[in-house]
């Protein structure tokens, strides 16, 4: 299943790397750095398969996380490697995964090298490898003990957050801080946190109405119903802007980050609330499933339909939820259910 992206693949999930530039911070009295441009260091970063100690800023960093690349955009380090989350049309440049509008100033005109494509089983090592990291970071990412230690012989590598039972069900939260604590600018990154907070809050303040209805976020997968689980980052938001999750659909998941369902089950999306993440071809194969039009929500009119890749792109802003994504989906979201 393509993580990002309207019409799911069948092929593996896939991850990517990302490298950005710092400067080595001055040395102060006993050990320590001060703060500069390049963050606070030495840093020691505890995850799920040990912890990486990080002695100075980073100069080149590899990301091997889906949306990890926005993270440390927003944290100032421009990437120089990344993963093909969505396909890019083929000879069409520069790459539409860094075209997006909340990521297109932050790339200016650097153009990061592709390590590895949504779908693929897994990353290029040699490619890695060949952009000499001093610091990889795979913190949204599905990478195994294996994976990481294969990973930990090229460069310190920082796995996603300790508590993470299951890979993409952490808090876009604690990805966020996890990644700016490895890049030694932990302060930074919660001010950035509080601030998609706020914008979350406000929402809730303004909207009310939210709390007393039940809604889920879903797709269109192998011809059938794709809900995402309230822990995947899609159901996060739209819990976040106050609406009450199905959260039924959790133990159907059991543990993933979304289920397909059978046509007995198509009733666990007839919710207050609907909302679509499908480019036009999807959403179009959508209102022909008939199992889909005769829900109650479908036919008081209690859907919206995001579009993933295509125009606004509000539903691949809100599949990212990233510390870039966010104030824009939040926004989209909030004015697309007026």
């Amino acid at each position: 299943m393509r993580r990002f992206a309207t019409a799911f693949s069948v092929a593996a999930l896939g991850v990517g790397l990302l490298a950005g530039c710092g400067s080595e911070p001055a040395e102060k009295p006993g050990g320590e750095t001060a703060a500069s441009p390049g963050g606070v260091f030495p840093v020691t970063v505890e995850h799920a398969f040990g912890s990486t100690q990080i002695t100075k800023a980073p100069e080149r960093v590899v990301s091997v996380g889906y949306t990890d690349d926005q993270a440390i955009l927003a944290l100032g380090v421009k990437p120089v490697g990344m993963v093909d989350q969505y396909p890019n049309p083929p000879g069409k440049t520069p790459d539409i995964n860094t075209q997006w509008p909340w990521v297109k100033d932050r790339w200016g005109d650097a153009r990061p090298e592709v390590i590895m494509n949504n779908g693929d089983s897994g990353p290029n090592y040699e490619k890695i490898a060949a952009l000499r990291p001093d610091l990889i970071i795979a913190v949204y990412s599905e990478i195994d003990k294996a994976a990481y230690d294969r990973l930990s012989k090229i460069a310190p590598t920082v796995g996603r957050t300790k508590g993470e039972a299951e890979p993409f069900s952490a808090p876009w939260q604690d990805n966020a801080l996890h990644i700016a604590k490895a890049l030694g600018k932990a302060d930074e990154g919660a001010k950035l946190v509080q601030g998609i907070q706020d914008k979350l809050d406000a929402a809730r303040k303004a909207h009310p109405e939210f709390a007393d209805q039940t809604a889920v976020a879903l797709s269109w997968y192998k011809d059938s119903v794709a809900p995402f689980a309230t822990t995947d980052v899609r159901g996060r938001i739209v819990t976040g802007i106050g609406f009450k999750g199905a959260t039924e659909i959790d133990k159907v998941a059991g543990g993933k980050f979304y289920t397909v369902l059978s046509p007995e089950r198509i009733d666990l999306v007839d919710v207050d609330r609907i909302f679509v993440i499908a480019d036009q071809a999807d959403q179009d194969a959508l209102k022909k499933f008939a199992l889909f039009t005769n829900l109650s929500a479908v036919k008081d009119g209690k859907v919206t339909y995001l579009l993933d890749s295509e125009g606004p792109a509000i539903g691949a802003a809100l599949s990212q939820s990233t510390l870039l994504s966010l104030p824009y989906a939040i926004d989209e979201l909030v004015k697309s259910v007026g």
